[in-house]
């Protein structure tokens, strides 16, 4: 047999054997054990290479399919198990470096597109299967030289690949787009006979989109092409790190690979090759660790340690000692710099469009590589690695083409101004277009921002040693953002925020031109460059406030505003994040700074405002003087108004400023020294007469207005009229704007100095004074009054009693917050409410603050407002009105009329209906709206407080309620109706008086005894009423009058009884009837809560309890055996019971309390319930469906009544048997009643279930209370009885109750419904047996026994049963612990070990290490729950006494839990709350501090890190109550081992601060929820060790540096900051001086900066306030 196959190597060298035949013998060599070739798989693989080099270097010539049959052979040759086992063994195989080398070709011929698509994904195959095998990848890993060419040539493959599918893409959208347009030319110019789609003319082929040439095929390089990458990435990289020589290293990268790594990575981080991910099956997880790979390989072959020397000689050349090369390390490149640049700076790796988007995001990247290699190292300068950083910076700036040269740097003066010079550089023609520029100012944005937190750049190093040569570099960078201003580019703001942060003093010389192009004319409204914008003004203000030049910065903006030209439609000047940042700043400056800024703001308006307005006022006088023709003078008066309309829209921005800086100072009060409160009444002084000038000038315009128009001719009078309003209305409307802005702010202000400051005196307050100290009493009061119909109605009478054509949507709303901040001032003032006939001025000004006209308009509930007073406008008026209206009401409304009050009213309801009707959700959350506004005034108290407007909300509600029941349908209309019908009242009048009130009832009693309709309701209409009774559910029941609450009452309970939304022959067509269950439901809920209502006693007064329930109970049964809601029980059904029960438990227990008739009402409703009636109409045979639902009905009430019963027992003797005898009666009718219900129904040869369409968890429910009805009979009667009257049915459920409550899957209100069925039945179980005399005594215990320990073991069954997830285990807790309590709450000792027992077969960790944790689990919810019950005492010391024992096991659990995080969750948590509540419980009991101090063991194992949000939130929590408990109740422990203790809080904190820390992203949501609730606990801890002080004063200090040393690490968000630093403040108090001078010497540099500034806020925040507050304290 070895003979036949010797002669195949011949064969395969023989030139006479064909090709094909010789791939057939080369495969059959290769899978055939009995081919003996000596050293096979070496021949064959030398054989295939050797072909394949032949061919592609054209020595031999064969078919494509030939070549193509070699690439799959050596492929499986490569990827086989066999050439893996051989390697595995030792044997000896190699590759030839020619195959090497061809491999490399054929990338690149694939990378050009020449090579076969089917040997492509070959080769790549070949490569991987190379790179796989450790002995044949040698041909590649021992040459360097050559896996660089390899992942070279890989990389530009792929980079090929990803560029072809994006711009395929892009043709082939152009060209759906072209198709479109020639297809749509064609059928306009084609004649209607083309137009035949079966049509198709000769020479036209069918033209489909699905085949269009441009759809991209199938790629066959992606299902390999990036694990192949991956892969060569790899092999490389650890071929580089193996390099002993760094410079070969360098200069390999910078010469082969640096241009196609960047290229890749910059088309896997870019969005505009997301298709070609797409297409290429590219996942982001893969494009991570790409992206990870090719960063390594740059930075550890750019930036080693060994290159510093070279980066120092070529960026610091003027260092003596940056030549010499320390021992041991080699001379790097000359220079790096250049080398890395002058590759980037290449044209022919890259397409031109992507060119500078590699470069720039290349050069940031760059940057970050040399600032983690060089910026921290040990034995250098720290001031020289900066310098050197940053002259890195400085070469790679003009890189970025911005028009920056590196080389004239150091020749720019830091207090030069902007200025452009014949000879300076321009951006080259890289960055003509937008986009460029984006991406130029983005990276610009990243080098400095990681310049910033590398800390580079000390102010006062560079001033000192370095000449400044940093300043003048980012002050060269600051011209050219200012030369080159792009404010339509985000980046372009962030780069000035960055600049700002770095220093003040680089935009200082240019503040003006800063203020100008970036705040005060940057018009863009783009939303990303506003908030890019809104971000640098903060920073803006909160720099010039630290350094105490807010001043020097509000004079430059004022002077710039007053000096640009403002547009109308530009953005306002302060937003409203600007504002709030101008508020916090001005809050921490001093109050002087804050009044200077003011008066430079007056005298500003004063200076370049005033007086040209003034000039413009005398120019029309001077033109009429000169005369001149009628054009001339138009063209003048076009020019004045112009310039009038400049000038007027600058000084109501400057206004708006004055007021936002005035609203946001600290008041003046008596502590303020002098000096500010002259300042401050100066100020004061000069605005009241600004105020003044500007009413003058309004007054001055409208004389000349009013004599030019009596000088017009007729003719001309049309033509002036459009002139006025055209040019001179928005100028006018602007002054006046302004006017009542600066008058409303005088007087709000003045008013505030005034009231807090004694020493402060007011104009006003000095004229009142003056008029009530006069000497004659009636020229005093004429005096008082006269000055309140000035103050009110004086210098702004004809402005808001007539206003004018110019008066705004603004200027009205100004006018009602003058007016209302004057009232307020006149009720300040006792003395001026001494008379009847000031109230009459107090009522003008209140309606007009109401404005009713203004309300009566349609309402419109799109407006919104954002709050700012400046933004009032035509589409915000309604809503800033309403927001003044309802805010103020408590001002206004004592002096509104009923028609006002009213008014209010019917716009509340109805902005509250819109709301409901537009599914309350709004559209901006940070932005009012009509409807907001009125939801948050009816959920405030304030309503309640307002009899008048709250009694007018519930008579709108209430006529609303009418007019829907008059709309409506009624079948047989009765005289109540026909009452309705007639009146027509307002919107919030007359009431139903105490005739319709008794018509209701009558109608009422009339529905519930004969099921009458008398409404038929449309689905509209019944919509409406659900949104009434929506809003009818926010208003407080207490509030309402005796005649309001009636009135509503009973006209719902009509509604509920009289009122139905479809016939019974419609239900049938029509089944789902889920409407009309949202309906009741509604009624039912409002019914409930208004039987609450204190003045409920009105209603009693018509209509008798047992009546009330006996009309609601019959309406619902009629209706449920009318089909009303549908055959089967609604999604909505089962609430519709709940909500008829607790109406019933809530109107029962009502007449008992009150003692209203208790026997008549109760009796009453008891004989209803019980009589035959009920019976016969839940056992309709008609309709089975309506009888099951009548049947629940019956149920539930029987039940919800004998529970109000039952749990008002004990109140009297009498009280007591009138009780009992009624729940006999119902329990004698539960009886039957479960049992008929329990029996299957045949009805039409159809069997039914009546069981199982109630529910398994209803009827244990309802055979529960019965059973706690007769124990409670059981407890009244005494010794009379001993025996329950349905033991065999309660005995029958509690054995399927076993049978099925550990069944898989069982609802969870089945399971909780079972356990209190335990709970019960054990209990009256006992009390029968140890009632009972009997002589087989002991028989009985030991049923007793048995029957202690099946519920027992049920009970651990269902707790250990894995369909139960840890959520349904906690729910179940509280029942548990509820039978528990019962089961022991008369246990023996022998009984109590049982239990004991359970628990101690349960704490196994030997369970736990197979992963069983189910029955431990079980144990330790036993104990948590056991720990909780009122035991006897004989079985309480036995639990005591072991405590110990259970709690050691508990924390072997819980350090053997911990090591699986999976755990931690639904075991290790609960163990440790477990331990918790032993701890708590055993205060006083557990008196060995060593078992405590082993559960702080156990918590420093409990894992904290690395974990989901909602395992982490319940981590912290255990941990956190554990070390609360500890402190709480076991001080001895926090004494003896507080280090222990302190550690494990550590462990809290360090945690919470690696999950609070700033992300990135917008910090909202449940995540921050958690985070937030987290730092407030460890606030409140902090408090807690600092109220110890005795236990933890010794290790303060430590506290302190633990907290500093984390808090270095991380970036906080501030809202998790704030809690945790006002945490650490506490521990600071416990801090001695020496403490603080250690902590000062022993902290490392960058924590003890941290440190630093925390005592700096402390003592400056904190440390004063607790001082002061120590004055006061005893």
């Amino acid at each position: 047999m070895a003979a036949i196959y010797s002669g195949i190597h011949l064969k395969l060298k023989s030139p006479q054997t064909p090709w094909e035949d010789k791939l057939k013998l080369a495969r059959f060599a290769w899978i055939s054990s009995h081919c003996l070739l000596p050293n096979k798989e070496q021949v064959l693989l030398d054989w295939c290479t050797h072909a394949l080099t032949g061919w592609y270097s054209q020595k031999v010539e064969f078919s494509h399919s030939v070549l193509e049959g070699l690439w799959c052979y050596i492929d499986d040759m490569l990827h086989s198990q066999k050439l893996h086992s051989l390697s595995k063994q030792g044997k000896s195989i190699s590759l030839r470096l020619s195959m090497a080398q061809l491999l490399l070709d054929c990338i690149q011929e694939c990378a050009h597109g020449s090579m076969s698509l089917v040997c492509g994904p070959t080769i790549l195959s070949v490569c991987e299967g190379i790179l796989s095998s450790p002995v044949l990848s040698t041909v590649f890993t021992t040459k360097y030289e050559l896996m660089a060419d390899l992942l070279a040539k890989l990389c530009s493959l792929t980079c090929c690949h990803l560029q072809q599918l994006s711009l395929t893409e892009v043709l082939m959208t152009d060209s759906v787009t072209c198709l479109d347009e020639v297809t749509s030319k064609c059928l306009q110019t084609e004649p209607a006979a083309s137009l035949d789609p079966l049509h198709t003319p000769p020479g036209h082929p069918e033209m489909d989109i699905n085949k269009s040439p441009f759809r991209p095929k199938e790629n066959p390089h992606s299902s390999n092409l990036f694990e192949v990458l991956l892969q060569v990435l790899s092999c490389y990289l650890s071929v580089q790190r193996q390099q002993a020589n760094p410079n070969r290293v360098f200069t390999v990268v910078t010469n082969q690979l640096i241009q196609p790594l960047v290229l890749l990575r910059q088309m896997l981080t870019s969005g505009e090759f997301v298709i070609s991910h797409t297409h290429l099956r590219l996942n982001q997880h893969m494009c991570g660790d790409i992206r990870i790979k090719i960063d390594s390989i740059l930075q550890s072959a750019l930036f080693p340690p060994e290159h510093l020397i070279s980066y120092k000689e070529e960026l610091l050349p003027s260092k003596e000692d940056s030549g010499k090369c320390g021992p041991g390390q080699a001379k790097g490149p000359l220079k790096p710099v250049s080398a890395i640049l002058s590759r980037l700076s290449t044209e022919d790796y890259c397409e031109l469009p992507l060119r500078y988007s590699v470069k720039s995001n290349t050069l940031s990247l760059l940057f970050n590589f040399f600032l983690e290699s060089y910026r921290k190292r040990r034995g250098d300068s720290e001031e020289d690695l900066r310098m050197l950083c940053f002259c890195f910076l400085i070469r790679l700036v003009p890189a970025l083409d911005l028009g920056v040269d590196g080389h004239s740097l150091s020749s720019v003066k830091a207090d030069q101004p902007v200025s452009v010079s014949p000879g300076q550089r321009f951006p080259a023609a890289s960055l003509c277009s937008p986009e460029n520029w984006s991406l130029a100012l983005l990276a610009l944005e990243s080098l400095l921002s990681q310049a910033l937190l590398a800390d580079i750049y000390n102010v006062a190093t560079d001033r000192l040693v370095h000449q400044e040569v940093q300043l003048h570099f980012y002050r060269t960078l600051g011209q050219m953002l200012f030369n080159q201003a792009q404010p339509s580019i985000p980046a372009w703001y962030q780069c000035l925020t960055v600049l700002l942060s770095l220093n003040h003093l680089i935009l200082e010389p240019d503040l003006g031109l800063l203020l100008s192009s970036a705040w005060v004319n940057s018009k863009c409204m783009e939303a990303e460059v506003q908030q890019s914008r809104q971000l640098m003004v903060c920073s803006l203000l909160q720099t010039y406030t630290k350094v105490r030049q807010l001043p020097r910065l509000f004079s430059e903006l004022v002077s710039v505003t007053c000096q640009s030209s403002l547009d109308e439609l530009q953005p306002p000047l302060l937003s409203e994040g600007v504002t709030a940042s101008l508020r916090s700043c001005l809050l921490e400056a001093p109050p002087s700074q804050g009044l200077e800024i003011c008066s430079l703001v007056l005298q500003s308006v004063r200076r370049y405002i005033m007086s040209n307005l003034v000039e413009d006022e005398r120019e029309p006088e001077v033109m009429e003087i000169d005369g001149g023709g009628d054009d001339e003078k138009q063209k003048e008066e076009a020019k004045v108004d112009q310039k009038r309309e400049d000038a007027s829209l600058k000084l109501f921005s400057i206004s708006h400023l004055l007021h936002a800086v005035l609203f946001s100072l600290k008041t003046l009060d008596n502590a303020s020294p002098l000096p500010l409160i002259r300042q401050s009444r100066g100020l004061m002084e000069e605005m009241q007469q600004l105020v003044k000038e500007l009413l003058q000038l309004l007054s001055a315009e409208k004389s000349i207005k009013t004599s030019k128009t009596g000088k017009k001719n007729l003719d001309h009078r049309e033509s002036e009229k459009v002139s006025e309003t055209t040019m001179g209305a928005l100028w006018v409307q602007k002054i006046q704007e302004a006017a009542l802005l600066l008058m409303y702010t005088w007087v709000e202000v003045d008013t505030c100095f005034d009231i807090n400051c004694s020493k402060y005196k007011s104009h006003d307050s000095a004229h009142i004074r003056a008029a009530s100290e006069a000497e004659d009493e009636d020229i005093s009061n004429a005096a008082v009054l006269t000055h309140i119909e000035k103050i009110l109605f004086g210098d702004i009478s004809t402005a808001h009693l007539c206003p004018t054509p110019y008066c705004s949507p603004m200027s009205r709303l100004l006018l009602k917050l003058l007016t209302l901040q004057q009232m307020k001032k006149v009720l300040l003032c006792t003395t001026l409410l001494s008379e009847s006939s000031d109230a009459v001025q107090l009522k003008r000004a209140a309606q007009f603050i109401l404005a009713k006209c203004e309300l009566e308009v349609p309402l419109d509930d799109e407006q919104m407002w954002d709050g700012q007073i400046g933004n009032v406008g035509a589409n915000s008026y309604f809503v800033a009105h309403w927001h003044l209206v309802l805010t103020n009401l408590p001002l206004i409304a004592p002096y509104l009329n009923r028609e006002d009050v009213d008014c209010i009213a019917n716009v509340l309801v109805s902005s509250l209906l819109s709301r409901q009707t537009n599914g309350g959700k709004d559209k901006r959350p940070s932005c009012l709206s009509v409807s907001l506004i009125s939801l948050q005034l009816l959920q405030s108290p304030i309503l309640t407080e307002l009899p008048s407007l709250f009694s007018g909300t519930v008579c709108s509600l209430t006529n609303r309620i009418k007019r829907c029941l008059v709309a409506a349908h009624p079948p047989s209309v009765g005289p109540m109706l026909l009452k309705l019908q007639e009146k027509r009242p307002g919107p919030s009048q007359s009431l139903l008086t105490q005739e319709d009130d008794k018509t209701l009832v009558e109608h009422i009693l009339a529905s519930s005894k004969t099921g009458e309709v008398f409404v038929v309701l449309t689905n509209t209409q019944n919509k409406e009423l659900v949104n009434l009774l929506q809003v009818l559910t926010n208003l407080n029941p207490d509030a309402m009058s005796s005649d309001d609450l009636a009135s509503i009452f009973l006209l719902l309970l009509f509604t509920l009884t009289s009122t139905s939304s479809q016939s019974e022959q419609v239900v049938v067509a029509c089944p789902d009837s889920g409407s009309d269950a949202v309906l009741v439901l509604k009624l039912l809920k409002i019914l409930t809560c208004l039987l609450e209502g204190k003045n409920f006693q009105s209603v009693l007064k018509l209509i008798h309890g047992g009546t009330l329930l006996q009309a609601a109970m019959s309406s619902l049964l009629w209706h449920s055996s009318n089909g009303r809601f549908g055959a089967k029980c609604c999604p909505d059904w089962l609430d519709v019971i709940k909500a008829m029960q607790g109406f019933i438990t809530s109107l029962v227990q009502l007449i008992i309390i009150r003692k209203s008739s208790v026997r008549l009402n109760l009796d009453q409703f008891c004989s209803f319930l019980t009589s035959k009636e009920i019976r016969n109409k839940s056992r309709s045979k008609s309709d089975p469906g309506a009888s099951i639902l009548s049947v629940h009905l019956v149920l539930a009430s029987l039940t919800a009544f004998a529970q109000a019963i039952t749990s008002n027992l004990g109140r009297s003797k009498a009280m007591d048997q009138t009780l009992t005898q009624m729940l006999t009666r119902v329990t004698a009718s539960l009886g039957p009643a479960v049992e008929s219900v329990l029996k299957p129904q045949t009805l039409s040869e159809v069997v039914i279930q009546p069981a199982s369409m109630l529910g398994q968890a209803f009827l244990v429910e309802v055979v529960r209370v019965m059973l706690r009805c007769e124990l409670s009979s059981l407890s009244i009667e005494g010794e009379k009885k001993h025996t329950l009257n349905h033991m065999t049915l309660y005995q029958g459920f509690y054995r399927q109750i076993l049978r099925e409550i550990n069944f898989t899957g069982r609802p969870m209100d089945f399971l909780l419904s079972s356990l209190h069925f335990l709970s019960a039945f054990y209990k009256a179980v006992e009390r029968t047996r140890a009632e009972m005399e009997s002589e087989s005594g002991e028989k009985r215990g030991k049923e007793l026994d048995e029957l202690y320990m099946q519920i027992l073991q049920n009970v651990h069954r269902l707790l250990t049963a894995p369909w139960l997830s840890p959520n349904d285990i906690s729910k179940l807790e509280s029942a548990v612990q509820e039978l528990l309590c019962q089961l022991l709450e008369k246990s023996t000792t022998g009984r109590f070990s049982l239990l004991l027992l359970m628990i101690r077969q349960g704490l196994d960790r030997a369970k736990l290490r197979v992963g069983n944790y189910r029955e431990e689990l079980s144990a330790v919810t036993i104990i948590k729950l056991l720990s909780c019950c009122q035991l006897p005492e004989p079985c309480s010391k036995v639990l005591w006494l072991i405590a110990p024992q259970i709690i050691s096991a508990m924390v072997f659990l819980v350090r053997s839990s911990s090591q699986d995080t999976s755990l931690t969750l639904p075991f290790t948590v609960p163990t440790v709350m477990a331990i918790t509540s032993l701890l708590r419980q055993g205060e006083g009991l557990i008196t060995n501090p060593h078992h405590v101090i082993l559960v702080l063991g156990a918590l420093q194992e409990v894992p904290l890190d690395h974990l989901s949000q909602i395992v982490y939130e319940s981590a912290f929590l255990c941990v956190h109550e554990t070390l609360f408990a500890i402190i709480q109740c076991y001080p001895q422990v926090t004494l003896k081992a507080a280090p222990s203790f302190l550690n494990v809080f550590y462990r809290l904190v360090a945690s919470l601060m690696q999950e609070g820390q700033q992300r990135g992203v917008s910090n909202t949501g449940t995540d921050s929820d958690v985070y937030l609730q987290c730092a407030r606990l460890i606030e409140r801890m902090y408090s807690h060790i600092a109220a110890t002080a005795e236990s933890f004063t010794t290790l303060s200090a430590f506290m302190v540096a633990q907290y500093v040393t984390e808090l270095q690490k991380v970036t906080l968000r501030p809202d998790v900051k704030l809690h945790l630093t006002e945490g650490i403040y506490q521990i600071l108090d416990l801090c001695m001086e020496q403490d603080i001078k250690f902590l000062m010497a022993r902290l490392q540099i960058g924590v003890r900066e941290v440190f630093d500034e925390l005592y700096s806020s402390y003592t400056h925040y904190h440390k004063a306030q607790r001082q002061g507050e120590d004055k006061y304290t005893v």
